[in-house]
């Protein structure tokens, strides 16, 4: 099979944030059939949802020799291996990690919508998305990354010196 670029979202408010996302991102380029292109910088970030700590943010390019949904699983995988628990949505966890674009696929299943249904409304995304794929466009607005993010509202987003 041929490799696909892909983009995903990082996140993490419980525990040693900033070493958990690290250790995804080679978790992530250790696992068979993907690979790590980039990352962007780590973002402070105000959470969304019920009353809960910061959030480390980031976003990666991947190329992946596999299919979405296989994809969408050795994510969900590899989020369980870094103690994840799903108790309330939008509720703090040690390791989020959402499939943000599958190269220009438009996809909707009963588990799985590409693009990711409201990145395009999310500074925390577009923000270290946009550092790392300014140019990427978006397969539903046909807007590039670089463009959006200039909308988007960048209160309680900071970049992190690490």
């Amino acid at each position: 099979m041929q490799s696909t670029k892909c983009a995903i979202a990082l996140g993490s408010n419980l525990g040693d944030s900033l070493t958990i996302l690290k250790s995804a991102i080679e978790t992530l380029n250790n696992t068979p059939e993907i690979e790590v292109k980039s990352h962007s910088s780590w973002y402070q970030t105000a959470p969304v949802g019920p009353p809960q700590p910061d959030y480390i943010n980031a976003c990666a390019i991947l190329e992946v020799t596999l299919e979405p949904q296989q994809l969408l699983a050795k994510l969900l995988e590899i989020e369980i291996k870094f103690n994840r628990i799903r108790q309330e949505k939008w509720g703090p966890r040690t390791l989020d990690l959402d499939l943000l674009l599958y190269d220009n696929l438009v996809l909707e299943t009963p588990t799985l919508t590409l693009p990711h249904p409201r990145m395009t409304e999310r500074a925390f995304v577009l923000v270290p998305l946009a550092e790392i794929a300014p140019d990427w466009v978006h397969p539903v607005t046909g807007s590039a990354i670089g463009q959006m993010v200039k909308t988007a509202d960048f209160s309680g987003i900071e970049k992190m010196i690490v």
